[in-house]
């Protein structure tokens, strides 16, 4: 059989790579199913209305469509404004920032520690740049100004 012509060794690798294989294509399968969620609820929406316009219901009587399922979390996107949003991205964009960054230095610092002559150290480096890069995206779309504290949106 040609099992038995593995060893356990040479299994050990397949399993650990295809275990970050079977997370992103899980990642993106859930990502793409929740979209298609999104989409069908607004467009069943959509339609309803249709439905109620062509019976004769005027239009200002019907209530708005649920443009809050196309935010991260429903019922909040009526709420929130575009200063709001802004804000929030930015702070999602700055703790993602510092935890990598974190990820990174940490990493560096234990195959430092674990290995005493060589460069597996700079593997870390990888994620503190992309820590690095994300605090600095954080910056550049951080919202300008003041707005006020109005969390209102305005029309």
């Amino acid at each position: 059989m040609w099992l038995s012509s593995f060893s356990v060794g040479e299994f050990i690798p397949i399993v650990a790579l295809s275990i970050p294989i079977v997370a992103i294509i899980g990642g993106i399968t859930a990502g793409i199913i929740r979209t298609l969620g999104r989409q069908r609820l607004i467009e069943l929406a959509q339609r309803e209305r249709i439905a109620a316009i062509e019976r004769g219901v005027d239009p200002a009587k019907l209530t708005p469509l649920p443009v809050s399922a196309l935010d991260d979390e429903p019922g909040e996107g009526l709420i929130m404004s575009q200063f709001d949003r802004d804000r929030r991205r930015a702070q999602g964009l700055l703790v993602g920032g510092i935890v990598t960054t974190a990820v990174g230095l940490g990493l560096m610092a234990f195959l430092n520690i674990m290995e005493d002559h060589g460069n597996a150290w700079a593997v870390g480096i990888i994620p503190a740049a992309i820590g690095v890069a994300l605090l600095l995206s954080s910056f550049l779309v951080r919202p300008r100004g003041n707005a006020g504290g109005n969390s209102t949106p305005t029309h």
